[in-house]
């Protein structure tokens, strides 16, 4: 007799769209513990910027791969893979439904799908060799290498994630195989029973709720947060390289203004939403729920509760 797979709850989206009161209701609901999909969230001092959820909004309910790691320390999508796998099992066994909530498409997409790393291999002088490149010329030049060779993972990463960039060049100059062809290779056999909720806003009013976010981080005390990581000495790390972050950095090293780093801060927390949304329509089994307004969210609610009744064969608490 075939074994039944392990039921999992996802819920992916872009920032802002409203994803952390939900995840709340849905793991209240489910009996469910919640595993961050963030791939910054798991650097500790790092709670603004990357919008983290508080002990008060947690409402009683556990997350796991918050606060794991200094913010000097790097954190690769192979050990998101490992470590949130790990996190599954030890929740199942607990009798708990497993949930997976956040915005980092490839890392979810990584532990969801039977997708290996195996065939990553790492090549020092040529990553030497592109980051030279990247101090000479930029990183758009470095960026257009990319386009010539990887059209898709260009699209997907911005040219200012300088480290992702360099990482994609690499893997085509270890293995002859392009970060695509990998990922396209490595997701098609589902290793969980899922239920994959995303939601989605009209696109004005989701930058509308960006900005606001946006200001509010400043207002609870956002540059404070940076500066400190800034004046630490802590610098050309991958969690830095994060939005929120890297444009107070430039304002800090007088790069630019301050007014000029919120501007830059907006316009890439926009572009990074919108790259949000193209990764998870190509590239996941997504059923999406619009919460524009004027629906309500009780009613969006009942309708999601609903789905993952139906697709997971579970009952929800009300």
């Amino acid at each position: 007799m075939k074994k039944a797979k392990q039921p999992v709850i996802v819920l992916v989206g872009p920032t802002a769209v409203g994803k952390t009161k939900l995840s709340i209701d849905i793991a209240k609901a489910f009996n469910g513990e919640i595993i961050s999909g963030d791939s910054m969230q798991i650097y500790k001092g790092m709670d603004i910027g990357t919008a983290k959820i508080t002990p008060e909004e947690m409402e009683g309910v556990p997350h796991h791969l918050i606060d794991m790691k200094q913010p000097e320390e790097s954190f690769s999508v192979a050990e998101f893979q490992q470590l949130v796998r790990l996190k599954i099992k030890e929740i199942a066994g607990r009798g708990k439904i497993p949930m997976i909530v956040g915005g980092t498409g490839l890392y979810i997409q990584s532990v969801l799908y039977d997708y290996t790393f195996t065939d990553e291999k790492s090549d020092p002088a040529f990553k030497k060799e592109m980051t030279l490149f990247e101090k000479q010329y930029g990183p758009l030049q470095l960026h257009e290498k990319l386009k010539a060779v990887d059209p898709d993972a260009a699209q997907m990463i911005h040219p200012n994630n300088v480290r992702r960039v360099i990482r994609a060049l690499e893997v085509i100059h270890t293995t002859g195989k392009t970060m695509s062809d990998m990922q396209n290779g490595h997701q098609e056999i589902p290793l969980y029973e899922t239920a994959i909720i995303g939601l989605t806003m009209e696109r004005t009013l989701l930058y509308e709720r960006i900005h606001q976010r946006i200001d509010m981080m400043l207002d609870n005390g956002l540059i404070d947060e940076v500066r400190a990581l800034y004046q630490s000495g802590l610098k050309d790390c991958q969690s830095v390289q994060a939005i929120g972050y890297k444009e107070l950095y430039a304002y800090f090293k007088g790069d630019c203004s301050l007014d000029e780093a919120i501007d830059q801060l907006k316009q890439n927390s926009r572009r990074y939403a919108k790259r949000q949304f193209t990764w998870f329509r190509n590239k996941m089994d997504v059923t999406w729920f619009d919460m524009t307004p004027p629906c309500h969210f009780s009613d969006k609610k009942d309708e999601i509760f609903a789905y993952i009744a139906g697709k997971l064969g579970l009952k929800a608490k009300l």
